[in-house]
């Protein structure tokens, strides 16, 4: 089970640390918000911020994966 967050930065990192943990690691909006217990709102926020920072990408389904420099989304 997640750990409770003090702070949106608390699950940027989390979610990071999971992607780092996991490679391959492809999770929908509402798998990641399972996983790290959030609201939607929380978890479209950290997920669109890590859009923005090019550490994640969304692929065609709508899914999360790492970011991978001139790779196209499948």
């Amino acid at each position: 089970m997640s750990a409770p967050y003090t702070t949106d930065s608390d699950v940027v990192v989390r979610v990071k640390a999971e992607f780092l943990e996991m490679p391959g690691l492809k999770l929908t909006p509402a798998q990641a918000q399972r996983l790290w217990n959030l609201n939607r709102v929380t978890c479209e926020g950290v997920l669109g911020r890590l859009v923005e920072d090019k550490f994640l990408q969304r692929t065609r389904d709508g899914s999360f994966v790492r970011y991978t420099s001139g790779a196209a989304a499948h």
